[in-house]
C-alpha cells in the first residue's frame, strides 16, 4: 500500500510545499524543530485541512483541493501514536487495549488481541493501570491500542521523544518487530532522532523549512554526503547491513558486510541474523597505504567516489567498500595533504569499540 502527499500550505511566515511518496515498511520524516514534520503528519490524519494540493492512499483519496474531497479524520482508517502515550488512566492495560478496537470495522483484517499483545511483550502488563507502567511500556500500550483499531496505516509522531535513553532502547526492538513481522502495515514516522531512524526507516524523507530536500531508500540517502548539513555533520553516518558470524569470547563478534569483516562488542544477535550498523562518518579515519601498528581492529580497503567540501575547515568523503557507500568526514587540509581525489584506492580504519550497541539494530 502506497501513500502519496502533495501538499501546499501557507501560515504566517512559513509554507509547506512538498511531496513525496511512502510504501511498505517505515517511511521516516526528519528534519529539525520548524521543518514541517508534524503538520505534515497531522495533514495525512485529517487533523489538518491543507490549502492545497492531494493525499492518495492505496487508491483512495483522502484529501484533493481541486475536487473539494476532504475525508473526516475518523473515517480514515489511520491508527496515531502520539509523543505522549494519552492512555486513558482509569481503565486497565487491557482494557486501553480493547477501547482500540471498538474502532475497528466490521469484518476489517489486522491483527487479533492476543497477537498484538504477543508482539509488543504485554503479557505481564494486561491487569495493570496505566500510572504503574514506565514511559516504554506506555507507549507499547499506546501502539497496540492503535493496531487493534485495524488502521491501513500507522502515523507515529515523535513516539520516543519523552523517553530517555534506557527506555528508548527498551522500546526500538518492538518497533523492529512490527516493521519486520507479518502485519505489513505502511508506517509513517517523524523524528528529530538520527539513531532512531537509522535503526527503523526503510524510506528516508529528509524536510527543511517545509520542503523536501532528499527522500529515497535509507541506505542511499544515508550514505549521500550532500545529506550531512541536513543530518548534522555529528549524526551524519552511513547504514550498512551485516551478517552475524560468529561471537569470540573475548567480547568481540565478527559480522560480514559487503566489503569485508567487522569486528565490533555489544551485538545483541545470533549467528547468522542480519543487523544493521551506523557508522558514524566522524569516526571513520583514511590511510594511504596498510596501517600497522594500530590498535584499530577494522580496516577495508576501499575506493573514493566523491570529496563533498563542507562551509567549514572539514569534507565528507564517499567511499565505496564493495557494495556500500560509507562516509568520511576529515579536515579539508587532510584531503589535500593526502592528495585525495575520486577514483583513489585507500583504506578505511573503524576503532570497533566506535560503533555503540545502540547504533546496530536488527
Amino acid at each position: 500500500m502506497t501513500l502519496e502527499v502533495h501538499i501546499d500550505h501557507r501560515f504566517d511566515g512559513f509554507a509547506l510545499d512538498l511531496s513525496f511518496a511512502a510504501g511498505a515498511g517505515i517511511t521516516a520524516l526528519f528534519g529539525r524543530s520548524g521543518a514541517g514534520k508534524t503538520t505534515v503528519i497531522n495533514a495525512v490524519a485529517g487533523l489538518l485541512k491543507p490549502q492545497g494540493g492531494r493525499i492518495v492512499l492505496g487508491g483512495e483519496t483522502l484529501f484533493d483541493s481541486a475536487s473539494r474531497r476532504f475525508v473526516p479524520p475518523a473515517a480514515r482508517r489511520l491508527g496515531y501514536v502520539f509523543q505522549d502515550a494519552r492512555l486513558f488512566p482509569h481503565l486497565s492495560v487491557s482494557e486501553n487495549l480493547t477501547f482500540g478496537a471498538r474502532y475497528a470495522p466490521a469484518g476489517a483484517k489486522g491483527a487479533g488481541f492476543d497477537d498484538v499483545v504477543a508482539l509488543l511483550g504485554l503479557e505481564a502488563l494486561l491487569s495493570r493501570a496505566p500510572g504503574t507502567l514506565s514511559g516504554g511500556e506506555k507507549q507499547r500500550v499506546a501502539l497496540g491500542r492503535a493496531l487493534l483499531s485495524k488502521p491501513k496505516m500507522l502515523l507515529m509522531d515523535e513516539p520516543l521523544a519523552s523517553l530517555d535513553g534506557p527506555r528508548k532502547q527498551e522500546i526500538l526492538p518492538y518497533l523492529e518487530r512490527l516493521r519486520d513481522g507479518p502485519l505489513g502495515l505502511p508506517i509513517l514516522y517523524v523524528s528529530h532522532a538520527v539513531d532512531e531512524i537509522a535503526r527503523l526507516a526503510n524510506t528516508l524523507v529528509l524536510l527543511k523549512d517545509g520542503k523536501v530536500q532528499q527522500a529515497g531508500p535509507l541506505y542511499d540517502v544515508m550514505a549521500n554526503p550532500a545529506a550531512v548539513p541536513l543530518l548534522g555533520v555529528r549524526e551524519a553516518g552511513a547504514v550498512l547491513e551485516a551478517e552475524v558470524l560468529a561471537h569470540d569470547p573475548d567480547g568481540l563478534s565478527r559480522l560480514k558486510i559487503s566489503a569485508g569483516v567487522l569486528a565490533l562488542p555489544g551485538v545483541q544477535a545470533p549467528v547468522g541474523a542480519k543487523v544493521r550498523l551506523r557508522v558514524l562518518a566522524q569516526d571513520v579515519m583514511l590511510s594511504l597505504r596498510p596501517p600497522e601498528g594500530l590498535s584499530a581492529l577494522n580496516v577495508l580497503r576501499v575506493t573514493i567516489e566523491g570529496i563533498h567540501p563542507g562551509d567549514g575547515p572539514g569534507a565528507a568523503i564517499a567511499l565505496r567498500a564493495g557494495g556500500d557507500t560509507i562516509l568520511a568526514r576529515i579536515t579539508a587540509r587532510a584531503v589535500t595533504e593526502l592528495g585525495l581525489v575520486p577514483g583513489m584506492s585507500c583504506y578505511a580504519i573503524l576503532k570497533a569499540t566506535s560503533v555503540a550497541p545502540g547504533n546496530i539494530g536488527r
